[in-house]
């Protein structure tokens, strides 16, 4: 079955007509084709996921009615920030969607150093609801019961200034893995509480700078390798994103 947002918290959803419309609406009718008595999952703003049967089809609106509640945990178990340098062409396209399908709970892109890529102010803000859309598309693929948050275009004193809002500040640094280390990541998870907040962040293609990882870690952010590879600044989150999952959902199954 399709997943879709709710863009209102329904308190009562189990006993209301529940009004569909927008491009939900027509992703369901004219892409999907759907038919009253066919059945979707939908996600109030407050998480809340359930199966709901289609009633009734009109010309701009769909409606709907609670069938059941779905019960099941779709979310990592921790809230992840992916903050990205600025990489080249559609890779943040892909950061984003896959970073989504993996559990990311937020994304900040920000401004390095060697980031090739500049983003206009005029159009950031248009690129962000482009990755936003782009992230709610992918976290109704994946199932999950939140839609990840793109926060604006920051810079890395900003990214710093950040740091009080998480329980734990790592950053991806190539040297690390050149120098053999390879516990401060895990040493970063295993420091985190339930319901957690971790802040990674990555560098864009050319990596980071030793100013700003010096800046990074003189304020309080743990530098840390991901395994003994080079990884593309693409691959990083994902790598990131993947272990954390095996380290606190499939490791205590």
């Amino acid at each position: 079955m399709q997943r879709y947002f709710l863009n209102e918290d329904l308190k009562d959803y189990q006993n209301q007509t529940i009004s569909i419309g927008g491009d939900s609406f027509h992703h369901m009718i004219k892409v999907m084709r759907m038919k009253v008595d066919h059945r979707v999952y939908l996600v109030t703003k407050n998480q809340q996921a359930f199966i709901a049967k289609i009633n009734a089809i009109e010309e701009n609106k769909v409606l709907l009615n609670w069938v059941e509640d779905d019960l099941r945990q779709q979310e990592l178990p921790i809230d992840v920030t992916i903050a990205s340098g600025l990489p080249k062409g559609d890779k943040l396209d892909l950061i984003v969607q896959k970073g989504t399908e993996l559990g990311a709970s937020a994304f900040i892109p920000f401004a390095g150093s060697f980031s090739i890529t500049k983003w206009d102010t005029k159009k950031a803000a248009k690129k962000i609801e482009r990755l936003q859309k782009i992230a709610q598309e992918a976290a109704e693929q994946s199932h999950r019961t939140k839609i990840p948050t793109l926060q604006p275009l920051a810079s890395v004193k900003q990214l710093i200034e950040m740091k009080e809002q998480f329980d734990v500040c790592l950053v991806a640094y190539e040297e690390s893995a050149k120098a053999g280390e390879d516990q401060n990541f895990v040493k970063g998870l295993k420091m985190l509480p339930a319901g957690g907040k971790l802040l990674i962040v990555f560098g864009p293609e050319g990596g980071l700078s030793k100013d700003e990882v010096g800046a990074f870690i003189q304020n309080g952010f743990l530098p840390c390798a991901l395994g003994p590879r080079i990884l593309r600044t693409e691959t990083a989150p994902l790598y990131a994103l993947a272990a954390a999952s095996y380290h606190f959902e499939l490791m205590h199954k």
